[in-house]
């Protein structure tokens, strides 16, 4: 079967990751334990996982002309995914993210700073149409400007594209937005910002689903942490177990390599609830790993965990 083609557009930074026991408050110093640079950014991320997961993938974005734009060329070389709609910025620095993790629960604390992506323009957008206009699917997130997000959704669409909004990180949406989405793939915390609902419980999820709904995607995914997925459409309503694959050694990144895994499954044809299977196994893996992009799970670490 020939991969499917899945086109991504989202942000590169490089990660700086730091594990420590605590966080520090204001003016305070904190020794670590240990220290990262690697690839990262949502969209980056969710590229590098797709291409993993067996898709043919192509990443619109924009770097800078320095170390971290290198670490971001190497990255999509060494992941065989088409940078044809990579552009640089002369003037403006790579972005990057400083990641803090908790060195025994894993989990996360990010500021992120999209440098040269935040550059990208309109009319580089459009130069992509024909690689958008022959991919399965399309899927961007909300690091780039929602304006930026808005045209690529609206060219896919007029495309006849699936389209895929991880909305991330969190932030209200203009009315307009929802109905470019076939799919919205909000966590809880996107989904209480978006609705102004609490999302703590899964028939919580459930409401908050149904009021994005109301608003015009046409699918809704809220990812749910350990407690795997809440899935909702106008025919289908279900809740898909997350999957443990070992201990939780890091969170970050688990919602790239679930947007990667849902877009791949997508774009292979299976259906929502089965998609949805699918990146959980997906982000499953993913927790068991440090680091962002380098803890993206191949194709037959899924496929076997899928088995059991």
């Amino acid at each position: 079967m020939t991969p499917p083609r899945i086109t991504i557009m989202g942000i590169f930074v490089a990660d700086l990751a730091f594990r420590t026991p605590r966080l520090p408050a204001w003016g305070e110093t904190v020794l670590g334990s240990d220290f990262r640079i690697g690839p990262g950014g949502k969209g980056s991320n969710q590229a590098v996982a797709a291409a993993r997961l067996g898709a043919q993938v192509s990443f619109i974005s924009k770097v800078g002309r320095d170390a971290f734009g290198d670490l971001a060329r190497r990255t999509y070389a060494e992941e065989g995914i088409d940078v044809q709609f990579l552009y640089e910025s002369a003037d403006i620095a790579t972005g990057a993210a400083s990641i803090v993790v908790h060195e025994s629960r894993g989990e996360n604390a990010i500021v992120v700073v999209p440098g040269a992506c935040n550059q990208l323009m309109a009319e580089e957008i459009d130069r992509a149409r024909d690689q958008i206009a022959g991919s399965a699917v399309f899927l961007t997130q909300l690091e780039q400007p929602i304006a930026l997000a808005a045209h690529a959704l609206e060219l896919a669409r007029s495309l006849g594209v699936t389209t895929i909004l991880n909305p991330a990180p969190a932030t209200t949406l203009p009315a307009s937005l929802y109905a470019l989405c076939d799919y919205l793939t909000p966590n809880e915390s996107e989904a209480a910002l978006l609705t102004d609902l609490p999302v703590e419980t899964d028939e919580q999820a459930k409401r908050a689903a149904e009021a994005l709904l109301a608003r015009g995607a046409r699918n809704v995914i809220i990812t749910l942490g350990e407690r795997g997925a809440l899935v909702k459409n106008a025919s289908v309503s279900a809740h898909v177990p997350a999957f443990h694959a070992g201990p939780v050694v890091e969170t970050t990144g688990a919602g790239d390599a679930f947007a990667g895994g849902f877009a791949v499954a997508l774009a292979e044809g299976r259906n929502i609830v089965e998609s949805t299977r699918f990146a959980c196994a997906a982000a499953g893996i993913s927790v068991t790993r440090p680091g962002t992009a380098p803890s993206m799970p191949r194709r037959r670490e899924v496929d076997q965990i899928l088995q059991h």
